[in-house]
C-alpha cells in the first residue's frame, strides 16, 4: 500500500512538471512565431536575426525531445505500475477509468511525435518566409491544442489518482 501512495505522490508530481514544461514549450513557439512576423515586416535584413530563430527552432526541438522523453518515462509507470495498483486496490470502476485514460497515451505520443518532425522541418531551412511563417504557425496551433489536451488528460487522471489515494490513506487509518 505505502508503495502505491509512493507512486501516485510521485506521478501527481511529474503532471505539474509535465504541464510546465509544455507551457514553456508552447510560449517558445508563441515567440518563435511572433519573431517570424517582426522579422517579415521588415524590409532590411539585419545580420544575426535569422541565427537567432534558427537557435530558437534548435531550442524548441531540444525541448520536444526533453518533453518527449520523460512524457514516455511518465506515461510507461502510468500503464505498469500504476495500472497494477489500481486494479489491486481501487475496484473494477477506478481500474477501468484508468484503463479508459491510458488509451489517450498513444494519441498525445503521437501528436508529441508529429511535433518534433514538423519542427525538424523547420530547422531544416531553405523554405521561403512565407512557407517557414505557415509551418510555425502551423506549429504553434498544433501545440497550444496537444497542450490543452495533455492538461485535460492530466486532470482527469488526477482525479482517478486523488480518489485512489484517499481511498489508500483511509484503509491505511482503518489498519492502525
Amino acid at each position: 500500500m505505502g508503495e502505491a501512495l509512493a507512486l501516485i505522490d510521485k506521478i501527481i508530481e511529474e503532471h505539474k512538471l509535465i504541464a510546465k514544461e509544455v507551457r514553456t514549450v508552447e510560449q517558445t513557439v508563441n515567440d518563435l512565431e511572433a519573431g517570424s512576423k517582426l522579422e517579415g515586416a521588415k524590409e532590411d535584413f539585419l545580420p544575426g536575426k535569422l541565427d537567432d530563430q534558427k537557435r530558437s527552432v534548435q531550442n524548441l526541438q531540444q525541448s520536444l525531445e526533453t518533453i518527449a522523453q520523460g512524457i514516455e518515462a511518465h506515461f510507461d509507470r502510468e500503464e505498469t505500475g500504476l495500472l497494477a495498483a489500481f486494479e489491486e486496490h481501487g475496484g473494477k470502476m477506478l481500474a477501468s477509468a484508468l484503463r479508459a485514460l491510458l488509451t489517450e497515451h498513444e494519441e498525445l505520443r503521437n501528436r508529441l511525435a508529429k511535433l518534433k518532425r514538423d519542427t525538424a522541418e523547420l530547422a531544416v531551412g531553405g523554405l521561403s518566409r512565407e512557407v517557414w511563417e505557415g509551418k510555425a504557425w502551423g506549429v504553434r496551433v498544433y501545440t497550444g491544442s496537444t497542450r490543452q489536451l495533455l492538461d485535460a488528460h492530466a486532470q482527469s487522471e488526477q482525479e482517478l489518482l486523488l480518489m485512489l489515494r484517499n481511498r489508500l490513506r483511509s484503509e491505511s487509518k482503518e489498519d492502525c
